[in-house]
């Protein structure tokens, strides 16, 4: 397993029981106790978690895992889920697109369409794709979500209400029948609803992990 994988598998593993026990961990990760102390000493360092006598404990990510950590999980699944979403979009649409793994998939999959003007929030997205001049790249300013790279709040929330959407795609963090999409901040949750609202169609874009699951902030209902 490379580091970043093992690093993203720890903040997961903190994330659902919140702490690490090294001894566990190791044996899951099927690496060395020394090696798996080095992850945990580097994750410390950037104040993800707490080191204690014998793993550690949840820091201040709360629920959340950072965008550079979740970009691993699901890899594969994500860009098959991103190119087949990307195929829904034709030459001449206009694009919205929130911030996520997910999502970031889709942007990358829109190699081959043209005249195509997309809006989004997200940070990378916008940094990715404005790199290529057959795509119209409009970014929702707001205030900066160091977790997802996402521009939130009433700046961007504005700014996407003057705006008329052919489609959508937005990323979650929860997905259920009972209680639709969900994400893990209500501020960010209210400006994807933007998305939604401004669209003539949308589609949530989620892997396999975020079925079942419900998180902190409701974005719409199924």
């Amino acid at each position: 397993m490379h580091r970043a994988d093992r690093l993203a598998a720890i903040l997961d593993e903190l994330t659902q029981k919140g702490s690490v026990d090294v001894k566990r961990t190791a044996l899951t990760l099927e690496v060395s106790q020394a090696t798996l102390r080095r992850d945990l000493r580097a994750l410390d360092e950037q104040g993800l978690l707490s080191r204690t006598h014998g793993g550690a404990v949840a820091g201040d990510i709360g629920l959340e895992l950072p965008l550079r950590y979740r970009e691993a999980h699901h890899h594969p699944q994500k860009r098959r889920i991103g190119k087949a979403a990307a195929a829904l979009v034709t030459d001449g649409t206009v694009v919205g697109m929130t911030a996520g793994t997910t999502v970031t998939e889709v942007a990358r999959a829109l190699v081959h369409i043209s005249d195509v003007t997309v809006v989004t929030n997200a940070l990378n997205i916008a940094t990715e794709l404005v790199l290529r001049p057959s795509l119209r790249v409009v970014v929702a300013g707001g205030t900066a979500r160091h977790a997802s790279y996402a521009l939130v709040g009433p700046a961007a929330d504005t700014a996407i209400d003057g705006l008329h959407l052919d489609m959508s795609f937005v990323g979650v963090d929860g997905l259920t029948v009972a209680e639709g999409a969900s994400g893990h901040d209500e501020v960010e949750a209210h400006t994807d609803r933007s998305f939604l609202l401004r669209a003539r169609r949308t589609v949530v874009v989620a892997d396999s992990s975020k079925l079942g699951r419900v998180a902190f902030a409701r974005i719409c209902r199924t």
